[in-house]
């Protein structure tokens, strides 16, 4: 059997409907609804990471001397954190925005995880320092996770 025949026997044997698995999660985003007061927790839960990060990011960009002396001792060119602090507002502004929440939430993820890094490198403190960014990600998903149901979607069993 040659390699054509072969693939072409495979593709044959199990054809693949995205229509059906569309039509599914249409489906089980319909179904899922989210309360009112579960909004209302889920946006008072996001102010918080939202409120601190764009603090943060706003340090950053205009280099606050807490920014200038914190840099070296963490390992970062003080040239860097302005860039940082920029990219920062952005996935802020991304997870603000009710469309775009999701992936600010994952972008979020990614820039809490090198905090975590950086914290762990330098050997401070783990639970008040190196996991300070991890409670940071808990009230950004547990945000999101309340107040947008195609969060909950991602996490959903099957």
């Amino acid at each position: 059997m040659t390699t054509a025949t072969a693939s072409a026997s495979a593709s044959s044997a199990a054809p693949v409907s995205f229509v059906g698995e569309a039509r599914d999660v249409a489906a089980s985003f319909a179904s899922v609804t989210t309360g009112r007061a579960a909004v209302i927790a889920g946006r008072m839960l996001t102010a918080v990471p939202a409120l601190f990060l764009a603090w943060d990011a706003a340090m950053k960009i205009v280099l606050h001397p807490m920014v200038v002396e914190a840099s070296p001792k963490v390992g970062l060119p003080v040239e860097i954190a302005q860039p940082i602090g920029i990219v920062l507002a952005l996935c802020t502004v991304l997870f603000v925005v009710p469309r775009t929440a999701l992936v600010g939430a994952v972008l979020l993820t990614g820039y809490l995880g090198g905090a975590v890094l950086v914290h762990l490198r330098i050997g401070d403190p783990l639970l008040t320092h190196t996991l300070f960014p991890v409670y940071v990600g808990a009230f950004i998903w547990g945000g999101l996770l309340l107040r947008d149901p195609r969060a909950r979607l991602l996490i959903a069993r099957r």
